[in-house]
Formats: C-alpha cells, structure tokens, sequence
C-alpha cells in the first residue's frame, strides 16, 4: 500500500477500511498500526479479513495493531485445509461494538454461566442460521485444544518456515516479484517461463501429472503468471522436497521441451478443457 495514496483517498465518509495482514502476496505490511491510526483519524474502523492467522497466532493481535473487527477463517488456520470444505467465519470486535452484533448471542453472566441473549435493542438482529457450520467449529475447537497455545505458536512458526524454505529453493527457477521474507505463503511468477510461451496454467498441468494438485494459479492479480504456493505447518522437508523438485522439473522443461507443458495433463481421464466455453456456458445440471 501507497500510504500518501491512502492518506489521500481517506475522507470522514469511509465508513471502514479491510485489510488483510498479512496480505496475498504473502508479506506483512510494517506501516499496518500507521494504516489504522489513519483510518481512525477519520471516524473509520479497522475491518480484520482472517484469512491468513496460521502466519500470526501468538505473534501479532489484531487488536494491538489497531484493527476493530475481525472474522476468523476456521476453515483455513483451524479446521480444514484450504479449500477443503465448507467456509466458517465467527466475527469477533472490541468492546464498543459489541451491542450492535447479531442476535441471539451466548453471553456469559458474572457467575460463569452461559445465557442466550436476545434483548439488545442495538442488535441489527438475526442474520443467518445461529449454529453456522457447526462441524467446522467443532474440528477448529478440537484442533485449538489439542495444540495448547505454545503448539499454535508453532504451527505459525512452521509455516512461515516452511514458505520462505520454497522460496529460496525455486528463486534461481522463477521469478520473484517481491524478494523479501514472506510470511506463510510465497508468491512467484513464470514470467521467465513466459519467454518460452509456457503460462503458469500450463505448469499447474504439468503438476497434475507428476501427483501433485496445483497451487493457485493468477491470484494476486497484481503479478504477471501468479504461482501462489502456501505449504501450511503440516508439510515435512521431505514432501517439500519432491514438490521443489518437480517444479524445478516444470522450469527446466519449459526450456527444453514446452510443448510437454502445453501438452500436460496426460494422466488424467480429459486433458485440457475450454475453460471460456465453461463459464460461457454453464451446465449446473448433474447428468449423471
């Protein structure tokens, strides 16, 4: 972020301003307590987007940092691994907002018993479905407990470990549009690739083929052929290892032979699909 850009585009009518820190791109904005005192300045609140606390836990509070708001992504630091099931989002805020959150709401009362609470006349009421998804928060307490809290602390550590360890493994491979120490997950690019005519579509097939399901492929926006690879805290050096290597294979072939990319995935029942014919012309219909 531009902070003279920012401090320009704030004004008293920005009711708030999300952030995600740290961001996509893998990397931890330094000036985020600066950010907020800015927002704050204006009357505006700090919106925490909880998509990457597996890189934070026991490291940064959100609220230290200035943020207001914050929904936690169970399903990607505490329940299941990213993109494997349904989203699970609990929003936590500080104290002043706490009469304006959804009701019914578990309260505790000064005896320590839990009440169900639905008389605030602040309340913007009822929003969706009370329990939310229920499994998802189940496997996310499970996983909290079975941890500790030094153990989320290395779950953190773990991952930004095993991030920057891809990194500079396939620096020498690909490009690197921001070389410096990235968080839980590392943003490449195969610009270099590019001169070849293979695109990172082409090396997520090349993947399929060699057992391996693709990381994100052109997310961030922001970087030319986006490889956005997020290892987490549960892979070992040895898996990461035989990932490397096949993505060092992906680089070396896309010079030697990029039709075999283009070619790629062999393996599978259908090769490459019409993706614009896909979203053109959707057929949600299950035939079978």
């Amino acid at each position: 972020m531009d902070l003279e850009l920012f401090k320009k585009a704030m004004t008293d009518e920005v009711a708030a301003v999300m952030m995600t820190c740290p961001n996509t791109l893998g990397l931890f904005n330094p000036h985020i307590k600066e950010i907020s005192d800015i927002a704050h300045s204006h009357d505006a609140l700090m919106y925490y987007d909880g998509a990457n606390l597996n890189a934070i836990m026991g490291k940064v509070k959100p609220g230290d940092v200035g943020f207001d708001v914050i929904h936690v992504n169970l399903h990607k630091t505490f329940g299941t691994p990213h993109g494997g099931g349904p989203g699970s989002g609990p929003v936590g805020v500080k104290n002043a907002l706490i009469p304006f959150l959804p009701q019914p709401r578990i309260v505790m009362n000064d005896d320590g018993k839990l009440l169900l609470e639905s008389s605030n006349q602040e309340s913007i009421g009822r929003t969706a479905n009370f329990f939310g998804n229920f499994g998802v928060m189940a496997k996310a307490y499970a996983y909290i407990i079975m941890l500790g809290g030094q153990g989320l602390i290395r779950v953190s550590e773990q991952a930004v470990l095993n991030a920057n360890y891809i990194k500079e493994k396939l620096k020498p491979y690909y490009d690197l549009p921001y070389d410096m120490t990235c968080m839980h997950e590392c943003v490449l690019s195969a610009s270099k690739q590019l001169e070849h005519g293979v695109h990172a579509i082409d090396i997520a097939k090349f993947l399929i083929d060699r057992g391996y399901h693709p990381p994100t492929v052109y997310f961030p926006m922001i970087v030319k052929e986006t490889i956005m690879i997020e290892p987490t805290e549960t892979e070992s050096k040895t898996t990461m290892d035989a990932f490397i290597a096949v993505m060092i294979e992906a680089a070396q072939t896309s010079e030697r032979n990029p039709q075999a990319l283009h070619d790629a995935p062999l393996s599978m029942p259908v090769s490459r699909l019409d993706e614009t014919k896909a979203a053109r012309e959707q057929n949600v219909c299950c035939s079978w």
